[in-house]
């Protein structure tokens, strides 16, 4: 059927699923915390990785638990109750003990699981009401949460208290990091936080949480399903790709779901080294050759400035490559992410000129970004609309298990050689690798009939 009048405003949906999505992205933010958990708490750079990979581990299951439940229920049931629940971890961080494993059941579990059901509802949704723009609809949902870090970091940036803490903690990364090279044992003591540094660490945790909650749930409220039969001009082809759907035990029997997986998965391992510890390795690279302490200290600041201003990539790619796959196809973008980040991975350690850093992060973000503006429509085109929350969710998995192995390369690189750099070279082999598989990735014909 065409759009009949009652039908709800697709446009208005559509921003809906993108504030949710602005409010989960924030979890993009966390390389902003990882220097001052690991200062505040007495954490090491892989523990502090970890919490955020457990994060994003658990989004993949909670990705896949909301897509399938959304498929059942429809969107709005499902996406409250993934953004309380990101809240919920946020705040429960907040205020229990400063352990890793409590932070790993709670913003890493709890929030994670979360933060999952809460990304695939939204982007299954959009992509339903949007037949004739794939492409560009799941990509301007998808940018919502690329929007989410770039959002906060302005507004961490703008808490005295939270600089000041950063400043701190800047200065003891300065010193562990000089200790580990030199072979000698590190004073912890010796440059111990503020209680009103990590007061301020835990506050931005609490009140975060609580904004997550009331502001996502109020927005949640508006997603629904379109109805039955729901299709609009330009979009001839969206009945039959409902009917073609592949259910999720079908899918399960293809190829193509774990080429698709594996696609995703190379692009979210090299992205989310970067990702989650964004604010130390810019300050690694941009203060190669300085000397002066107090020069070193100021250029935390600097740091988190740099990153707030190029997160805006991950979101803007999101839509850029989902609207670009709409015209030179999905696997075509694929092998372009690929190819500009393995340029980029590869000279980025030879990057010490913030200009130059920029370039580089915008780049690498704004591809990351794009595995994810363009992998919706992948799965609608591979396998149909009619179970896209499910099947989606099963390559959302991809995600989880690249959120964990990026940042733990990361940290154990640090935490072994005291720098982020030795983590590079091999990202830009394994995506060189990867430019393969678009070209191995071909479309399945509409599924066989269940009835």
């Amino acid at each position: 059927m065409a759009v009949t009048p009652g039908t709800p405003n697709r446009w208005a949906i559509a921003w809906a699923g993108v504030l949710v999505m602005i409010l989960a992205g924030t979890v993009y933010a966390w390389s902003n915390f990882t220097q001052p958990v690991i200062a505040s708490f007495g954490w090491s750079a892989t523990q502090a990785s970890l919490v955020f990979g457990i994060a994003i581990f658990a989004l993949g299951i909670g990705a896949v638990i909301g897509g399938r439940w959304q498929d059942q229920v429809g969107p709005r049931t499902v996406t409250i109750t993934g953004i309380v629940l990101w809240g919920i971890g946020n705040l429960l961080a907040a205020v229990g003990p400063h352990e890793v494993w409590w932070w790993d059941v709670t913003y890493g579990v709890i929030g994670g699981l979360g933060n999952g059901m809460a990304y695939i509802t939204p982007v299954a949704t959009v992509t339903k009401w949007f037949p004739d723009k794939r492409g560009l609809a799941s990509g301007m949902v998808v940018m919502g949460f690329g929007f989410g870090a770039f959002i906060y970091g302005f507004v961490l940036k703008a808490i005295p208290g939270f600089v000041l803490a950063s400043k701190d903690a800047g200065a003891y990364a300065d010193a562990k990091s000089a200790a580990v090279v030199a072979g000698t044992p590190f004073d912890a003591a010796a440059h111990a936080m503020s209680a009103a540094d990590i007061s301020s660490i835990t506050t931005i945790f609490l009140a975060s949480g609580i904004v997550y909650a009331i502001v996502g749930g109020l927005a949640a409220m508006l997603l629904q399903n379109p109805p039955a039969g729901y299709t609009v001009g330009g979009a001839a082809n969206a009945a039959a790709s409902h009917e073609g759907s592949y259910t999720p035990a079908q899918v399960l029997r293809t190829p193509q779901l774990y080429l698709l997986w594996l696609m995703l998965f190379v692009n979210v391992v090299a992205g989310i080294l970067i990702v989650s510890n964004a604010v130390p390795i810019i300050r690694e690279l941009i203060s190669k050759g300085v000397t002066d302490p107090d020069a070193i200290k100021a250029l935390t600041g600097t740091a988190i400035s740099a990153y707030a201003f190029v997160a805006v990539f991950n979101a803007l790619g999101r839509f850029f490559w989902g609207a670009v796959s709409d015209r030179i196809g999905r696997n075509m973008v694929l092998v372009c992410i690929y190819a500009c980040q393995v340029v980029i991975f590869f000279l980025l350690p030879g990057f010490h000129s913030v200009p130059l850093v920029l370039f580089a992060f915008a780049i690498i973000l704004a591809c990351y970004g794009g595995g994810f503006g363009t992998m919706p429509s992948f799965n609608a085109d591979y396998f149909g609309t009619k179970y896209l929350g499910q099947n989606y969710g099963y390559i959302i998995t991809a995600w989880g298990l690249g959120g964990l192995v990026g940042p733990f390369i990361a940290g154990k690189v640090k935490d072994q050689t005291g720098s982020f750099s030795g983590a590079l070279m091999p990202m830009a082999v394994m995506l060189l690798i990867a430019i393969v598989l678009p070209f191995l990735t071909k479309k399945p014909p509409p599924a066989p009939s269940t009835a």
